[in-house]
């Protein structure tokens, strides 16, 4: 069984006038093994939003459970979930999310403060991690004093010191110039070759071709899977581009 393993995930909502129902996801499986590179893509209204919340325990299925290392999410009680999404999940946003009175040390040490770690083993975990992202001069900038592209390296650090069993990255090139773009998806691409699972969300072709495997969503359901297998990034990036023109002109459900 993967680190990871989804089964038969619903989340239908409830609209407030009139009381319409909308199924954002139908019947959702997949599995994601330990040390694997995933990337999540389909249009917007395809559910892959509501799904990265409920994996983020953000938000709770109506129907299905979320497994991670056998740990069934879905029925955490509430008070355990702060301590659980910090003991596990690492988050990597669009728009950083990082805060901008504290300097880029403090937000990369906010998990670790939360959970109640000591100054001195923070600054040792988190010594390697600013070398390895090249960021060990601003670390005592403030976000609003350095680029995009060292706010979202800033980001990664913040998600990856607390050594989560798996990285939610939620657009993570969207708000990035392509230089920074390119960066971040080579560090993405290093950390997980030293073993760190990632589960990304993208519109980008580009990240999503740096992926072990591409699981495309369309109306709710998972429609299609591609495995990188020997193929070079060019090649993966034409397999994607040519899976999303099926994808948007209502191709018949396929699975790799």
């Amino acid at each position: 069984m993967g680190i990871l393993q989804v089964n038969h995930l619903k989340k239908v909502y409830t609209t407030r006038l009139g009381g319409n129902q909308v199924e954002a996801l139908k019947n959702v499986t997949f599995s994601v093994e330990e040390g694997e590179y995933v990337a999540i893509m389909g249009e917007s209204g395809s559910g892959k939003t509501t799904l990265l919340n409920i994996l983020a325990t953000l938000d709770k299925p109506t129907n299905g459970e979320v497994l991670l290392n056998g740990r069934n999410t879905v029925s955490l009680k509430e008070r355990e979930v702060s301590a659980f999404r910090r003991d596990n999940l690492g988050f990597v946003f669009q728009d950083f999310n990082l805060l901008d009175t504290f300097t880029l040390r403090d937000n990369i040490f906010l998990p670790l403060v939360l959970s109640g770690k000591e100054y001195r083993e923070m600054n040792q975990k988190l010594m390697p991690l600013a070398k390895k992202l090249a960021i060990g001069e601003f670390l005592d900038k403030y976000p609003y004093e350095v680029s995009g592209g060292q706010k979202q390296r800033a980001a990664v650090a913040r998600a990856l010191i607390t050594k989560p069993q798996i990285v939610l990255a939620d657009e993570p090139t969207g708000a990035l110039d392509s230089k920074s773009s390119s960066q971040l998806l080579r560090l993405f691409g290093e950390v997980n070759q030293e073993g760190q699972t990632i589960l990304m969300v993208t519109h980008s072709t580009k990240a999503a071709a740096t992926a072990g495997r591409v699981l495309f969503i369309k109306d709710g359901e998972v429609f299609h899977q591609l495995y990188r297998g020997a193929l070079t990034e060019e090649e993966m990036f034409g397999q994607i581009n040519r899976t999303l023109t099926v994808l948007t002109s209502g191709g018949v459900k396929n699975e790799h």
